[in-house]
């Protein structure tokens, strides 16, 4: 089981520590970081400024969001950062949510499945090297009844991997079909079936197997003696996901943990969110919705979670290491413990 990283916020006053994250990251062998693409920055503008930085870890977006971008300029974008990176690139693409996608970028969210699937293909076609000819739901081109022509971009074929960002039954098994590798959140190794099931649904309809898949799984991690603690630390960003990352209608965050078991606990939770009683929705998560999608405690029970989590046929972790503070010395020996204690599985 493989081990990545993220960036998190690239400031002007933190791009020194970015830097020496990355490349002492590099240093321990880590596989990939990843760039985000939130409330401070894009994601590909890091990737190219970390290019020359390193020299044998894979830059990635976490992701680079398909409704900001035609998926020819995603395309040129990813080829470029291909060549900066020296082939270490990879293009991790999702679709976000309608109250970021509307919000912000002002373009309606559905049909946002199609989008994406739209997406990597013509991602896929350009990658390739072919004349952008397509005709879809969304994207048509060139554009009907224009002075569009097809378009070949003026690159060689290239091998970009393509992640894919998904929690929806219908998504998970589109990115089972025809993805590289699987951005997956709000997983527990003890309820796999409410995304690996879908995952590998779509995998055997396209004549592959889930082993085609870079299953690559978001966990936070955190240290220490004080399981209660660090438990009631993490209920907070539990219910706001349940409650916040999303609409009352819309909220995959939410929709996994119903899957995964949590139906009835998942939308109290929202429901006190939405409420404006953000206190009381934390106090209704209950335990296991920290420790089941998580690895907190002592070394030894952080291990025993990354067996279940490599048993469970994951083969990437990403590591959340926000409870170890921003990239400096703390988080820097935090991963250092974290590669030791892999190293014992």
């Amino acid at each position: 089981m493989k081990l990545a990283i993220e960036l998190g916020g690239v400031q002007p006053d933190t791009l020194d520590l970015t830097t020496r994250w990355v490349q002492h990251a590099e240093k321990l062998g880590i596989d990939m970081a990843f760039s985000a693409e939130a409330w401070w920055s894009d994601a590909a503008t890091p990737i190219a400024f970390l290019a020359d930085k390193t020299e044998r870890i894979r830059l990635a977006t976490g992701i680079m969001q398909v409704t900001a971008r035609t998926p020819a300029m995603t395309a040129m974008t990813a080829l470029t950062l291909h060549d900066l990176t020296g082939g270490r690139f990879v293009l991790g693409l999702g679709a976000s949510g309608p109250q970021v996608v509307e919000g912000l970028h002002g373009i309606r969210y559905n049909p946002a499945l199609t989008r994406l699937r739209e997406t990597v293909d013509i991602c896929r076609m350009i990658f390739a090297g072919e004349k952008v000819r397509y005709r879809g739901r969304v994207y048509q081109l060139p554009l009907p009844d224009s002075e569009g022509k097809p378009i070949r971009i003026a690159h060689e074929p290239a091998d970009v991997p393509i992640y894919l960002a998904t929690l929806g039954p219908n998504s998970l098994r589109f990115t089972g079909s025809e993805a590289d590798g699987w951005l997956g959140t709000s997983f527990s190794p003890a309820q796999t079936g409410a995304h690996l099931d879908y995952l590998r649904e779509g995998a055997e309809a396209s004549g592959r197997s889930l082993s085609d898949l870079d299953l690559c799984v978001s966990v936070r991690v955190e240290i220490g003696e004080d399981v209660e603690a660090m438990i009631a630390r993490r209920k907070p960003q539990v219910a706001f996901n349940m409650g916040g990352m999303g609409s009352a209608t819309t909220n995959f965050y939410n929709d996994a943990f119903r899957r995964a078991g949590y139906e009835e606990d998942a939308k109290a939770v929202q429901a006190l969110w939405l409420e404006g009683k953000r206190e009381a929705a934390a106090e209704r998560v209950p335990d296991a919705m920290v420790t089941e999608f998580q690895a907190l405690g002592t070394p030894d029970m952080v291990r025993e979670r990354f067996r279940k989590y490599r048993d469970a046929g994951v083969t990437t972790l990403k590591l959340g290491l926000d409870s170890a503070g921003p990239p400096g010395p703390a988080r820097f020996e935090r991963l250092e413990e974290i590669v030791d204690i892999l190293e014992g599985l």
